[in-house]
């Protein structure tokens, strides 16, 4: 009999984690399935981020050191800066399409429309330097006067909610100036930015370490680059043993998650879809869609050409490959911590040679973020509809060119991308306490599009393999 493969094992514990934390929810054990599972979760968590620092440093050097030289490394930089910025781009269209298409936020009833649209006005009105976007003034007619309470508490729960404002402050923050970006690049002390996992630094360090590597006369590096291709080895070798656990992991991850959510009362999760349930199953469709349509559609048509194997059987080696990758971005809402699986799965189930890999799929963690590029463009949309609000097409424009340069600076933890959607919002002069709206469905949603961020760091990956002569099927029987 065959044995499973390790995505069925992974699977089968993503599906026991989702029946055990709905079972301990109905017959109260979620405070036994919080403090006795829960914490297997954590460990899987903290595990790959371990060695996700560690293996992203070494693998970007040893990649960077077989070079022949640095113009390589140029022509690959550009192709893959290129190929994350069109990805984004793509990703936030089809999240304005989405949006326009199926309006979720017109949805609701009449009345919670009226007094979403009413708390805006107030908004408006007590905001300085911020105007309305057309001429609806419900607030002047007195017909809509017996909301106004409702409309005031609306705004204030809002306003005062404490975990809303911290990421407010968090945005604003960030929101330092247009080269900030490039500032935060460089690091003042890399022991620093190892301690606090400040990916895009150590990158940062890792290809000036590997450039000037290449640069120095072989004689001289000979040593160094054997002791960085023996920490790579040492660090993949890693990988394969944590993830000989990951079922019984994800299964713990799982529970504990969805037990945190619904506590002793099922019916939670239930209420939480349905509040906003026209927003999450548009986001969740138009995120599956291009995970499971347009990027394997891409890329097999790409392969194909290459390999002459055929489109559905390129599309079935794509999908295959990378699924263990998929699924633990699903459990771990972490582009950061599942970096070492898919640096695993994009070598050796997909062929693309780990000079390449490992430098494209770091960068593509901390830059390329297209499943929260096109979150925060339904999100804006969805927001701006909910109050009864129509974005102009430079409005909408603005939304595309914003998100696209806020997921570029999201970092590849659970949920930041909400705090970079308050950049967006701000960025259109809506109300950036908004975002307390979709708290209660964000985490759910973040699984997904942690999913779609991977995958599309795998397609770019694998074109500039292909691009670059440095990919070949594996055989996987």
């Amino acid at each position: 009999m065959k044995k499973p493969t390790l995505a069925a094992k992974i699977i089968i514990g993503l599906i026991l984690g989702i029946l055990w934390a709905l079972l301990s929810s109905y017959m109260g054990w979620s405070d036994f399935t919080m403090k006795w599972i829960a914490p297997l979760g954590e460990i899987f968590i903290r595990l790959l981020k371990l060695i996700a620092i560690p293996l992203v440093l070494f693998s970007i050097i040893s990649g960077i050191s077989g070079l022949n030289d640095t113009a390589t490394l140029g022509r690959m930089g550009i192709k893959t800066m290129g190929l994350y910025i069109t990805s984004t781009l793509i990703a936030c269209t089809v999240g304005i399409f989405f949006a326009n298409t199926f309006k979720p936020g017109y949805q609701a009833d009449q009345e919670q429309l009226n007094i979403n649209r009413l708390s805006y006005e107030i908004w408006v009105n007590e905001t300085a330097g911020v105007e309305f976007f057309d001429e609806i003034r419900l607030s002047e007619n007195s017909k809509y006067s017996s909301l106004l309470i409702d409309a005031k508490e609306n705004l204030s729960e809002q306003q005062e909610n404490k975990e809303l404002n911290q990421k407010i402050s968090a945005a604003e923050s960030k929101n330092s100036g247009p080269l900030q970006f490039f500032v935060d690049m460089v690091p003042s002390n890399i022991f620093i930015s190892f301690n606090n996992s400040l990916m895009l630094q150590i990158i940062f360090f890792s290809l000036f370490f590997g450039i000037t590597l290449v640069a120095l006369p072989k004689k001289k590096t000979v040593h160094m680059i054997g002791f960085i291709n023996d920490g790579s080895n040492i660090f993949i070798k890693m990988v394969d043993i944590i993830m000989k656990g990951a079922p019984i992991f994800v299964f713990a991850l799982l529970a504990g998650k969805l037990a945190e959510m619904a506590g002793n009362n099922p019916s939670r999760l239930i209420e939480i879809f349905r509040a906003l349930g026209a927003y999450t199953l548009i986001t969740i469709v138009a995120l599956l869609l291009m995970i499971f349509i347009f990027y394997p559609l891409i890329i097999s048509l790409i392969i194909n050409r290459k390999t002459k194997i055929g489109f559905f059987k390129a599309w079935k080696y794509f999908s295959k490959g990378i699924r263990p990758a998929q699924i633990l971005a699903f459990s771990t809402s972490s582009t950061a911590a599942t970096l070492p699986v898919t640096m695993d799965c994009v070598r050796d189930n997909l062929g693309v040679d780990d000079k390449v890999g490992s430098f494209v799929l770091p960068v593509g963690a901390t830059v390329n973020m297209d499943g929260t590029a096109l979150y925060q463009s339904i999100a804006v949309i969805f927001m701006a509809q909910f109050h009864m609000i129509d974005l102009t097409i430079v409005q909408q424009a603005t939304i595309i060119f914003t998100a696209t340069l806020a997921s570029i600076g999201a970092a590849s933890v659970p949920s930041a991308g909400l705090i970079m959607l308050i950049v967006v919002l701000e960025s259109v002069g809506l109300n950036p306490a908004w975002i307390a709206i979709i708290f209660p469905v964000d985490r759910i949603i973040d699984m997904v599009r942690t999913m779609l961020n991977l995958t599309g760091d795998a397609v770019v990956s694998l074109i500039v393999g292909i691009s670059e002569n440095k990919f070949k099927i594996i055989d996987r029987k």
